[in-house]
């Protein structure tokens, strides 16, 4: 007797259906099933986001990168924007880039002479005699945690805007210019600004995550451990201040821009809020903070069917034999 060929079967052919079918194959795969949920999720904090910058008087843009999964979140994001202070993140890279090639250029120090102390403003024109000579990484720290833009000043001098430039063009920035050094109202005045977009500065910030820089890795950590140096601003009021945040604020009359790497533990992600056309623009940037700390420590420590462990315990069960 010839045996009963499985395509003849008539239960096989049912089990060949179902399992081609969306029900069978969302059952047999969990992580497919609940790829639903996660949309929902996605399109609550899009909309959100649309919503925040929907209501703002004047022009702002996001860029959220979700540097687990992928995931971004744009609204506005290849508008320009005046950057303030977020510009001075290029020239911490250029600085860091630079020392790579010129052994000592992180100590070499400048004197805090009257030339120097001209056109600028911040901490370091109240310095005393005795503590006005400085080495360019010091000048790079005050730059960054309180913005002083008389060491701002000394580091483009020293590097050079057409280095800066050439660097954020080549991390694949080419919207992102340092056109003017800090404090000069009158090329303010002229359209002569310091620009970039959001989704700019989130490709750069998304970079300094991975380190995918030209320097190594003890460049790339510095960089990264001057950028997380505890500071206040919008940013940081909606998120624990154990998380760390990577990140340079910029604020002037009208503007209000942040470039941010937040350190959420099992979820780590980009975000970058540029606005402009006068406002509160600090709300903007906060509201967008809130609501993306909000979704990305949701998914901290997640599991496939949306429970929470300790992010510890995930990283333990993913290591071989874990």
């Amino acid at each position: 007797m010839t045996p009963l060929l499985p395509h003849r079967n008539p239960t096989c052919r049912m089990v060949l259906g179902l399992a081609a079918s969306p029900l069978f194959l969302s059952l047999a795969s969990p992580v497919s099933a609940q790829e639903e949920h996660l949309a929902l999720l996605r399109g609550k904090l899009q909309a959100e986001l649309e919503d925040i910058v929907d209501g703002y008087e004047g022009v702002a843009g996001v860029h959220l990168l979700d540097l687990t999964s992928g995931d971004r979140f744009q609204v506005n994001d290849e508008l320009l924007f005046p950057q303030a202070s977020a510009i001075k993140i290029p020239i911490l890279l250029e600085l860091f880039r630079r020392a790579e090639e010129e052994s000592g250029l992180l100590r070499r120090r400048i004197d805090m002479t009257d030339e120097v102390r001209t056109g600028g403003s911040g901490v370091l024109l109240h310095l005393t005699d005795g503590g006005a000579s400085l080495s360019l990484e010091d000048y790079a720290i005050y730059m960054i945690v309180y913005s002083d833009n008389t060491g701002t000043n000394v580091l483009i001098d020293e590097l050079g805007m057409d280095a800066i430039n050439a660097l954020s063009a080549s991390l694949g920035a080419e919207d992102t210019r340092l056109q003017r050094k800090m404090i000069r109202p009158e090329e303010s005045a002229r359209g002569n600004e310091n620009l970039s977009t959001p989704r700019d500065a989130a490709l750069i910030m998304e970079r300094i995550a991975s380190c995918d820089l030209p320097m190594g890795e003890a460049g790339c950590a510095r960089v990264r451990e001057i950028l997380e140096i505890f500071k206040g601003g919008p940013i940081r009021n909606p998120v624990p201040r154990e998380v760390p945040i990577a990140f340079k604020p910029g604020g002037i009359t009208g503007v209000s821009t942040v470039w941010g790497l937040v350190d959420v533990p099992d979820r780590p992600y980009v975000i970058s809020v540029m606005s402009n056309y006068g406002g509160n623009g600090g709300a903007v940037v906060e509201a967008v903070s809130a609501a993306a700390y909000d979704y990305f420590s949701r998914l901290s420590g997640i599991t496939m069917y949306g429970t929470r462990v300790d992010p510890e315990i995930k990283r333990r069960v993913r290591r071989p034999g874990g």
